[in-house]
Parts: C-alpha cells; structure tokens; sequence
C-alpha cells in the first residue's frame, strides 16, 4: 500500500489522490510531495555521510548555499553531527535509519511515509527515532506503518487498523480506547476463597455480566470481573469483599491496550 501511495507500485484498480493530483495523471508531482523511508534506508555503504548525504542535495538540485544550509539543517534533526565523516557501512542500523530520514526530508516534503521505521532497533534507538518522528510531526504529515502498536501509540495522533485490505478502525488513540472502554473490567486478586466461593459470593451483583478466571499465584485467586455501564458497581464490589475476612491483594481497572482492540478487530468474523 505505501508502494502504491508513493508511485514505486501502479494499482491495478482504485484510484489513489493526494491532495489535488491524481497518481494516474500527476506522478511526478506526487513524489516531490513526498519523503519515503522504506523499512531498510537504501543506502551506498561505501560512502561517508556527508558524502552521501551532499550527494542527495546536488540530485535534489540545490545549489551551494542551499545544500550547505539544509544539511545542516538535517544534521541538526536527525543528530548526524558526530558521525557525519563515517561511513556508512561502519555505522549502527539505528544511525542508517538515521542517514536514510535524512534523505526522505532533503526535498523539505510535505508528506513523509515511513515503512516500519524502528524495525530491527536497539529500545535506546527506538525512542530517539520516535522523539525525531514527533518533532517532523508538528510540521509535516508523517505517515507510519508499525506492527508494533505501542509505537504507533506513542508517536501518532490519529491509528487507521487495515485487515485484509479494508480499514476497520480510523480514530485518534484516545477515542478508540474510549469506544473499546464501553466494556468494563475490573480485576480482583483474593486470598482466602477458592474460585468458586468467590464467584458465587460476586454473581449476584447489579450490573454484573462474567467473571474470567486467570490462573491462580501463591494461593492468591485472580478474577476479571465484566460489568455493564451502571452506576456504583466498583463500591459494591468493594463493600461485598470488605464483608468478609478475605484478604485483598488487588483492586484494579482493567483498561484495554491498543493490542487487545487490534485483536478484537481482526480477529475472524
């Protein structure tokens, strides 16, 4: 899709718009809209950075003063100072990722489409790709592709879900978590009764839909206690435990990930 989106592929059918183009009519000035990050920088190993990176200027056809100023401009973004007279092929993947985002940004793109950006890196890496991300993000559109979905939590602002080819979710994280919060769960962690008291002795209260057993710990029982939208479930929950000589280990919402929604959105039927 993102090979469709940036001209590398032609659809077969549908139509794909930017803006005001067309891709069928108006390819060439799609691309100069665009910055692309395939998921492995394309880089040529043998060069220095600045090489390399001076390279892609002159093909962008900026002059001296230009290229010499929006490369420094790019150093400074992507934090290339200390390796700009390295080579490429001595450098880290994250520091290729690094070189290659520079490159998508050298034509100042109004659209940047990154393909599994932190694909392959170190945690410390990950978040100095995510921190870079977000501030090209309060300038350009930045399009992101990630199966890791606590990245795509932690760096955009808007999540479209695609399976099989169709989109099932298009929402900010927050009104997703908001549309997936309309099933409430609470966890109860008891010391005391077996799971069977503890069901029976909780069945009966208002509002409440299922009980899920999870697996037993140190003689610690753990529920998920499934309710509907009613008004005081969590101090009736509390004052029918308080009521005994159970002991209470946890007391908790359970709030749904961002993986728990994509399962749910994906999964068959």
């Amino acid at each position: 899709t993102l090979r469709m989106l940036t001209g590398y592929f032609m659809p077969t059918s549908g139509t794909i718009r930017v803006k005001d183009y067309l891709l069928d009519n108006n390819l060439l000035e799609i691309k100069k809209l665009m910055g692309y990050l395939t998921e492995s920088a394309p880089l040529y190993h043998n060069m220095l950075v600045f090489d390399y990176i001076d390279n892609v200027a002159r093909i962008r056809g900026l002059d001296k003063d230009q290229r010499a100023f929006r490369i420094q401009q790019l150093v400074d973004l992507c934090g290339l100072d200390e390796i700009m007279h390295r080579s490429i092929n001595e450098l880290s993947k994250g520091l290729n990722q690094r070189v290659g985002l520079a490159h998508a940004m050298m034509g100042d793109p109004e659209i940047l489409v990154l393909d599994e950006p932190t694909s392959g890196l170190d945690p410390n890496q990950i978040v100095e790709i995510r921190e870079i991300i977000r501030r090209i993000g309060k300038e350009k559109t930045v399009i992101l592709s990630t199966h890791i979905l606590s990245e795509a939590e932690a760096t955009c602002d808007r999540i479209v879900i695609i399976h099989q080819g169709r989109i099932v979710a298009d929402s900010s994280t927050a009104d997703l978590r908001q549309a997936a919060g309309r099933k409430r769960c609470i966890r109860v962690g008891l010391k005391g009764p077996t799971d069977e008291e503890a069901e029976a002795f909780l069945a009966d209260l208002s509002g409440l839909q299922r009980i899920a057993r999870l697996e037993e710990s140190d003689d610690i029982i753990s529920l998920d206690l499934h309710y509907g939208p009613v008004a005081g479930f969590e101090e009736a929950l509390y004052g029918r435990i308080k009521s005994t000589d159970w002991v209470l280990y946890e007391l908790s919402r359970q709030t749904q990930s961002l993986e728990t929604i994509f399962r749910q959105l994906t999964k068959e039927g």
